[in-house]
């Protein structure tokens, strides 16, 4: 029984090793970034911030979260909701947090 659960043991090392070789061949050429994305015309990062703290000085991020729990919000909250979701996906793809 002894050599059963060695033999598992080693086996299941092995395969281990294999998958994290797998891995790391596969991002040895590039990192998978695919690098900032533009801000749309008008925009900078501190636009898209300075409308942040607007948005968070009213509440919005309770807001999200209660949004993300599956609460219903009046419509004038989900346009909140929705705009700092909007801002907060412009400014870190613009890696403007960086």
């Amino acid at each position: 029984m002894r050599f059963k659960t060695s033999s598992m043991i080693v086996a299941a090392v092995g395969l281990a090793g294999v998958g994290l070789s797998g891995c790391a061949s596969s991002q040895a050429g590039s990192s998978g970034d695919p690098g900032a994305m533009a801000m749309p015309a008008g925009s900078s990062c501190q636009s898209v911030r300075g409308e942040l703290n607007k948005l968070d000085s009213k509440g919005t991020p309770s807001r999200v979260e209660a949004a993300t729990r599956g609460a219903r919000l009046a419509p004038a909250q989900q346009a909140e909701v929705d705009r700092y979701n909007q801002l907060l996906n412009l400014y870190l793809g613009a890696r403007c947090h960086v």
